[in-house]
C-alpha cells in the first residue's frame, strides 16, 4: 500500500477516535457518539469540496448567500 494512503488511512483512524471522544464525553452516550463520530467527517468533506472551489474562484460565496446565480431578474 503506498505511503500516502496509508496516512491518510491512520489519520481517518485518528479522526473518527478522536470525534468518538470528544461526542461520548458530551453526551455519555456510545450510540449518539458513534453516530457523530462517522457523519461528522462526511460532512466536513461536502464543506473541503466547497471551501476548496471557493479559495480557487470557482465557488462565488457572496452570490451564493445572495441568492445571485448569475440569473438576471427585471428590476
Amino acid at each position: 500500500m503506498p505511503r500516502d494512503l496509508v496516512k491518510t488511512v491512520s489519520f481517518l483512524g485518528l479522526h473518527l477516535m478522536v470525534g468518538f471522544a470528544v461526542a461520548f464525553a458530551f453526551t455519555g452516550s456510545f450510540a449518539l457518539a458513534g453516530g457523530i463520530a462517522l457523519v461528522e467527517p462526511c460532512v466536513n468533506a461536502v464543506v473541503f469540496f466547497f471551501h476548496e472551489r471557493a479559495w480557487k474562484g470557482e465557488l462565488r460565496v457572496l452570490d451564493i448567500l445572495t441568492h445571485r446565480h448569475g440569473h438576471h431578474h427585471p428590476s
